[in-house]
């Protein structure tokens, strides 16, 4: 087959090819041992046997980042019968689980896929749409002595990946696999969707395996390595009919303030760090495929240094000796209390409804002030008010629950409406015997009875720097920084991050929102959030990918919301209003 033309791509200067895989073979053998440069001639559409091959940008030195590949392969090519992608939830779990598949028949190839870790993202690297399959590769166009290895790229682009393909149509997948893979991610998010309306902002189902290998491997410990499936008490059972599974039976744990107590090493942290990752959909075999929070479930700690800038923390923080007004607050280097109080209220200000507190990850002074320490320092020396006198008052008011891990202080035994035992990894209802507890009464005094209402910033668009040298500049490393044009945002602290990729997003969703209006200087930071909510349901990664040709994760709006107020030149305009 000859090739089908060519056309000048803008701004480029290099003539796009096309033809077909056999042609685009051809080119490459041609190519060998040419200056690495000439690699830009394969840019261009190539077909294959039902599908096409899209180079989409080709590498122009072989220290450059990845060329970028496209393999669209049409929906009756795919072959995927309609009940594995007429919903949105299955289409994405069907992505997830081709992508992994492509992942494992590609490995030790030049060729390169997203990564995919325990939860199933919605990811840019592999879309189904209708039952067509677009995919989203990296190549590192093979270039010893700067010449270009036409005979190594050809094997990876015309057999390798052709190889690859092959082996994700439904034709040649193992089909009791892959639909267990999407039953299990449509069981759990229709069993979070059910949460509300049960009175739960969260559930652990009966036999759930919560601890993983380590801190760093985040595989599910198996009971023949120590591990202990989960059993819910008699007193907290809660039970769902869910679309696959049928009838699944745990522990709900209602709204309100719940306490999870137990001695140290028992599995406290473990059953949090689990309700953490449960506003995520994870693979089947994972262990926590039914343990599911509400999506609105916000994680906080205390993070010393951080920047705050002008977030009303006064229901924490009183009158400083300074003067500083701290219904607007701003500082560059915060303390572990002020810190905790800023982050607290930037989750309510995105729209938090469930708060995730360990007492190890969180500052003290702001979690508990007890009797003795109220009678050594008087309250009007005190600017401090513990979150135990206000977590009452935050679901009263509110209606936002917090779940708390907590060994050290028994005063939150009298918030609480209920204490959740943990004892070698094993949950007890501890309540009845904690509210004997404090039948008594206690010495100390609540410093508050109310919790008032959130501030909505409205941020600057001027100071969410996107771009450097006027170049968009988004780059991650790892889950820890996000580099967003000239600033480097510190996420160490941003715990429900669980990718990379979502890091990209975030960076994209930032952008977006400044290039597109969104951020206008009048909308709060929560109608901009509601804006890039509605905008992901519509269009997934397609939102906000606005030309990136890289591979990226789709972050939720809590995400996106502590990166902004982790920008150290975010300004706040002072007509934002309560």
């Amino acid at each position: 087959m000859t090739a089908r033309g060519t056309r000048r791509e803008h701004g480029r200067g290099t003539s796009r090819q096309g033809g077909s895989l056999r042609d685009l073979a051809g080119q490459l053998d041609r190519l060998h041992g040419d200056g690495y440069g000439k690699y830009r001639t394969i840019e261009g559409s190539w077909a294959g046997d039902g599908y096409t091959v899209v180079v989409r940008k080709a590498q122009t030195d072989p220290f450059a980042p990845a060329s970028r590949i496209e393999v669209r392969i049409p929906a009756d090519y795919a072959g995927f019968p309609e009940r594995l992608w007429a919903q949105p939830i299955r289409a994405r779990a069907l992505a997830d689980y081709l992508l992994r598949e492509l992942g494992k028949r590609l490995r030790g190839s030049l060729l390169s896929v997203d990564a995919c870790g325990q939860e199933v993202l919605d990811r840019s690297a592999l879309r189904v749409q209708a039952g067509a399959v677009t995919v989203s590769l990296g190549i590192d166009l093979p270039g010893p002595r700067r010449r270009i290895d036409g005979r190594g790229a050809r094997t990876a682009l015309c057999t390798e990946l052709p190889s690859a393909i092959e082996a994700i149509r439904y034709a040649a997948l193992d089909a009791a696999r892959l639909d267990t893979h999407v039953d299990a991610v449509q069981d759990s998010a229709a069993l979070r969707g059910m949460l509300a309306d049960a009175g739960l902002v969260a559930f652990v189902a009966d036999g759930a395996m919560l601890a993983r290998r380590s801190g760093t491997d985040d595989r599910p410990l198996t009971e023949s390595a120590g591990a202990i499936a989960f059993q819910s008490p008699e007193s907290m059972r809660a039970e769902f009919e869910l679309p696959n599974r049928g009838r699944v039976v745990g522990m709900g744990i209602g709204a309100g303030i719940t306490l999870i107590v137990g001695g140290g090493f028992h599995g406290k942290s473990t059953l949090l760090r689990a309700l953490e990752r449960g506003v995520y959909d994870h693979i089947a075999g994972d262990g926590r495929e039914l343990v599911v929070s509400r999506p609105s479930t916000v994680k906080i700690r205390a993070e010393d240094g951080r920047s705050v800038q002008r977030v009303d923390v006064s229901p924490f923080v009183g009158e400083l000796p300074t003067g500083a007004d701290t219904r607007d607050f701003s500082t560059s280097n915060a303390s572990g209390s002020t810190s905790q109080a800023a982050t607290t209220m930037e989750a309510l200000e995105a729209g938090a409804e469930v708060l995730l507190i360990d007492e190890d990850t969180a500052a003290t002074n702001l979690m508990i002030r007890d009797a003795r320490m109220q009678a050594l320092v008087a309250k009007d020396k005190e600017p401090l008010t513990p979150f135990v006198d206000l977590v009452r008052p935050l679901y009263r008011e509110h209606g936002v629950s917090t779940v708390l891990v907590m060994g050290g202080s028994g005063d939150y035994l009298e918030v609480a409406d209920r204490v959740l035992m943990m004892a070698s990894y094993m949950p007890e209802d501890a309540t009845d015997r904690a509210r004997a507890l404090v039948a008594g009464g206690a010495d100390r005094r609540i410093e508050a009875n109310d919790f008032p209402s959130v501030r909505h910033r409205v941020c600057d668009p001027a100071s969410v720097v996107t771009e450097h040298n006027g170049r968009r500049k988004i780059k991650q490393r790892g889950i820890d920084t996000l580099v967003l044009g000239d600033s480097d945002v510190d996420l160490r602290a941003v715990e429900q991050l669980v990718d990379r990729g979502q890091v990209i997003g975030i960076g994209l969703a930032l952008s977006h929102a400044v290039e597109s209006g969104l951020f206008d200087g009048q909308r709060t930071l929560g109608e901009v959030l509601d804006q890039l909510d509605e905008q992901f349901a519509s269009s997934g990664v397609a939102a906000v990918q606005r030309g990136y040709l890289g591979d990226f994760a789709l972050p939720r709006r809590f995400e996106i919301a502590a990166a902004l107020s982790r920008i150290r030149g975010l300004r706040v305009l002072p007509s934002a209003s309560s």
